[in-house]
């Protein structure tokens, strides 16, 4: 079975990246896309891959296992794309926190840093971070952001029971946590601050440019002189940043066994 697998896995087409950034995965809570990432794991390859945080949510498995065999496969697809020449880079974020432990350190032939620095095909000096340092809430009221994580969670879950039935009328899916957080003025003015304090860190550091992850929110702008690029997750979206191999750069929104969608591009310089 397995054989046959692998021999299945040769014969789709794969686009082939320099780079590709993922973050926000959430493995370990009912709302993470597995499946979605492994058709996107199963028909991509790049040199270098990022993991930018979020990876698994351990704040949620402390409280609750739920672990499916999906998820299970995401790691175990992540430790083959290592083992066979991938470059792959996790940089924790808050839900996966336990693993900044390591930093500096190769686990699994995966290598571990809080923060680190890509320089594109052309050029371009990049930070990777994971971006909840920049969250005052996750910073300084850890409490609060863990209640705000379970209300997040129990919107994603009801969002899942309505598009089960809108699937059987039907409808295309639909995000009520993404609805919500283009209605809620409070919402977009944390996104705006947000990505204003991180496009400014990368400023003072001397960057061209800077990617994370943490709010949900896929993202691709010139501000401040840098390029702020935010590659989405994998709760709502089902998004990633990738780098063509001549440092273009696009933020795709992925689809089962279809064409992503091209969410924006940035040529290289």
């Amino acid at each position: 079975m397995q054989a046959h697998d692998t021999m299945q896995e040769r014969e789709v087409f794969k686009s082939k990246y320099r780079t590709i950034f993922i973050s926000d995965v959430h493995l370990g809570t009912p709302g993470c896309q597995a499946d979605l990432l492994l058709d996107f794991f199963k028909r991509t390859e790049s040199e270098n891959l990022y993991l930018v945080g979020d990876i698994i949510d351990g704040w949620r498995l402390r409280k609750r296992w739920f672990w499916p065999q999906a998820h299970n496969d995401v790691l175990q697809k992540l430790l083959r794309k290592a083992r066979k020449g991938t470059r792959v880079v996790f940089v924790p974020g808050n839900h996966d926190e336990f693993a900044r432990d390591y930093s500096g350190l190769v686990v699994g032939e995966i290598q571990v840093f809080e923060r680190t620095v890509h320089t594109t095909a052309d050029g371009r000096r990049i930070l990777v971070i994971h971006g909840d340092e920049f969250d005052g809430v996750v910073r300084y009221h850890k409490w609060l952001a863990m209640l705000g994580s379970w209300a997040y969670d129990m919107t994603v879950v009801f969002n899942g029971l309505l598009n089960y039935v809108r699937r059987k009328i039907g409808l295309p899916y639909w995000s009520l946590s993404a609805f919500l957080k283009k209605r809620v003025k409070e919402a977009v003015k944390f996104i705006t601050n947000f990505e204003d304090a991180v496009a400014r860190q990368a400023v003072e550091e001397g960057f061209d440019g800077v990617v994370c992850g943490h709010i949900h929110h896929p993202s691709m702008r010139e501000m401040s002189g840098i390029i702020y690029l935010n590659d989405g997750d994998w709760v709502e979206t089902g998004s990633a940043l990738v780098e063509e191999m001549d440092g273009t750069l696009k933020l795709l929104k992925w689809a089962i066994d279809g064409e992503p969608q091209v969410l924006a591009s940035l040529p290289p310089q």
